[in-house]
């Protein structure tokens, strides 16, 4: 295993946030928890397009929702994860949220476009 392996996970946790919609689920659910409907409202989604994002939030074990009845709702499944939003935030303050104009972080991987074309 390489260095760079061990990073695999870290890297996959921050792809799984890096997604402004499940950000955005993410945020809300740091409030307290929700129903699909409930955050379809509130963040005007397609019911599609918030199942989706949770599925993939909850296979992370990101996200996790208890039954009742025929209803589901869907909290936070770890405190570290606020914890991680509040230190992102705090970062995104002390560097004057540069990250948000730097070009290099906003280009696709090229490791992945090499791979693609290989293929």
């Amino acid at each position: 295993m390489t260095s760079l392996d061990g990073l695999a996970p870290a890297a996959a946790l921050f792809h799984s946030l890096a997604d402004p919609v499940r950000l955005s689920i993410v945020q809300r659910l740091a409030r307290g928890e929700a129903r699909v409907v409930d955050l379809t409202r509130e963040l005007g989604l397609a019911q599609s397009t918030v199942s989706k994002h949770l599925a993939c939030l909850r296979g992370c074990k990101l996200v996790d929702y208890r039954a009742e009845g025929r209803q589901s709702f869907y909290f936070i499944a770890t405190p570290e994860l606020l914890d991680l939003l509040r230190s992102a935030e705090h970062l995104l303050a002390v560097t004057d949220r540069a990250v948000a104009l730097c070009p290099v972080s906003q280009r696709p991987d090229t490791r992945t476009s090499h791979r693609a074309a290989r293929a």
